[in-house]
Order: C-alpha cells, then structure tokens, then sequence
C-alpha cells in the first residue's frame, strides 16, 4: 500500500498493520507519504531495499515484524534515520548496527508499565495457588477443593529483579498484599524514583543481587535482555534461592537458563513458576509444558486493547516528531542522549 503523491513529502515504511491507533494512523497519512507492508518474506524485503523501491525512506514503523540484525540494517536504504519500534524490549533490533548508520530508535516504554504489571501479579498469584491443577482438574471433570494448598502472599518477601517502569509499578500492586518488597538494580534508585512509588513504610529496599537471589520467597524479573543479562539466572543461581521459591517472568524468555529452570522444578527446588516469555519461543521447553507446577502464557503482557492503541500511537507519534523536528520523543536509552 503507498499514499505518496507529491515527492516532496517526507516518506514513512510502515512494516505490519495498525489494529487500534487508525485515526492517528490516518492523520500521519495526510502529512506524509507512507508506504505500507502487511506480508512478505525476509528476501523479498531486502530484494526491494537493494532495488531502491524504499529509496527516499526516513522512518520505518514497525509493528510486530521480525528481526533487524546487521545484515538488514546494512541493506537498508541511506536515507533511513529513524526506526520507530512498537514495544518496550527493542532486543530485535541490532542497536550497535543502527548506531553505526546514523540510525536512531525508539520504543514505546511506560505505556506498557500497568499492562505488564498486571500480568506479573496475574502469574504470582497463580503460581502461588499452583492455580493450573485444580483448574486442569475441573476441566477434567474432576472436583477436589483441598489439591493443591497454596501460600497466602501476606509475609513472603517479593524480589523484584529490576526496578524500572513495570518492576515499580508490581511494587506498588504487591503492597497491598501484605508481601515484603526488595528489589535489586544495578544501582539503587534515586530518592525521587522511591518517593513516587508512595509506599511509605512498604517501600522496596535495595539488596545485591546475591542477597536477592538468597533472601525472596518470589522472585519477579523485569531487565531488558542483553548480553549481560542473558541467561542471568541459570543452575548456580537458582541453588543459591531459598528451597520452594517462586519465579515470575514478564520480561524475556533468555534472561533465564530454561533447562536450568525445569531441573528446578523437577527437584522440587523450585515451588513453580508463571512465565509469559521462553527462552526459544513461540517454542516452550518440553519439561515446562508437562510441568504442573509452571503457569504458561503466550507473551500477552501488553495484550489488552487499550495498552496495544497506547503503543501503536506512541510509535506513530516517534515517526512524526522524527520527521518533522529531527527528535524521538521515546529513544532506546542507548540514544536518548543523542535524541535531546
């Protein structure tokens, strides 16, 4: 699809389909020239970036496509300068590459904080209810309201691994629960983060890593993947925690050795888990899939209408500022500073 009449129109890729920001999508439309992909292969995209069929590029939106490994960003066009991305973790998208080219990024954080959050909480509570065996269990006709007993949250101590935007904001739903919260950063937050947190006496205390991993009773990630953080948690971690902990996972699948995890559980270290991302999906390991113990959701984190149009707006709106005043409004932290 292209809209592009006058060639003096600054001109958009947009990579996939807007499901719920149309109006902003329509009025970008008005502005701008855009030309749209809403299926294809991987080939045939590079094909058309070496034909010169995206030539007069600015941006690329992209919303749900694959990956933008150095390979592709070194195809693509030299008159690309910005790619808008639709989502918080932006590990799809070789920033180095794009650095090297000039390239500025963007993603959509803090639209995402409450979804996100509020999937956590989901998967903590029910994995301390190990809510799928009785669930199984009714679906299998089968009625036994005393299988399995659960933990009440009140008194445990919640580790939040990362207190960025969605970590504070499972800080501020777990409160209320009556669980004990620190949490570890790579350096403590400031004053100012912790005050707006409004917890009180319930504030997160900051431990190191190790004390975290020694001391929780649960223990919730929230890091962006990276080198550094790649399976961050794996075997010696994992026997450093407390006997019967309880693992939460809304950020991403290899920040956790899966094999290491489903060992875990089946010595029964591990109480259970509630993970929204693997480490090979949309694969998930065959030890978690027959594991009672492990809550299963498909990456749904920010899969509620009102969060995904947040996004999809947000993403829009870093195409337009890009073009129209040389600046994203949301940069990836590695470009925030050259985006001022």
């Amino acid at each position: 699809m292209s809209n592009c009449g006058s060639s003096e129109q600054p001109q958009v890729l947009m990579l996939g389909e807007i499901h719920h920001a149309n109006g902003v999508f329509d009025g970008l439309c008005q502005s701008v020239c855009v030309k749209q992909i809403t299926n294809g292969t991987r080939g045939q995209f590079l094909d058309d970036c070496g034909s010169g069929t995206y030539s007069n590029v600015v941006a690329i939106a992209r919303n749900f496509t694959g990956r933008f490994d150095s390979d592709l960003i070194a195809k693509l066009p030299s008159s690309v300068k910005f790619i808008c991305h639709n989502g918080a973790g932006y590990d799809q998208i070789d920033v180095k590459a794009c650095t090297e080219r000039g390239i500025l990024v963007s993603n959509t954080p803090f639209v995402v904080n409450d979804a996100t959050a509020d999937t956590a909480m989901l998967l903590l509570l029910a994995a301390l209810r190990r809510a799928w065996i009785p669930q199984s269990a009714v679906r299998n006709g089968l009625w036994d309201h005393t299988r399995p007993l659960g933990r009440d949250p009140k008194g445990l101590t919640l580790g939040i691994l990362g207190l960025g935007g969605i970590g504070s904001a499972v800080a501020k739903r777990a409160a209320p629960f009556g669980l004990k919260l620190q949490y570890h950063n790579q350096s403590p937050a400031r004053a100012s983060a912790m005050s707006r947190l409004n917890l009180g006496n319930d504030e997160p205390k900051y431990v190191t890593f190790e004390e975290l991993l020694r001391t929780s009773d649960i223990i919730s990630v929230h890091v962006p993947l990276s080198d550094r953080t790649r399976h961050l948690i794996g075997k010696k971690e994992i026997d450093m925690m407390k006997e019967n902990i309880i693992i939460i996972n809304t950020a991403r699948g290899p920040i956790i050795d899966e094999s290491a995890l489903v060992q875990g559980l089946e010595r029964g270290k591990i109480w259970s888990v509630g993970l929204d991302v693997f480490e090979q999906e949309p694969e998930i390991h065959p030890g978690l899939m027959k594991n009672e113990n492990a809550i299963l959701l498909p990456h749904i984190g920010t899969a509620t209408i009102d969060t995904r149009k947040c996004m999809e707006v947000t993403m829009l709106d870093n195409v337009k500022n890009g073009l129209f005043h040389k600046q994203l409004l949301t940069p990836v932290p590695e470009h925030a500073q050259a985006a001022r």
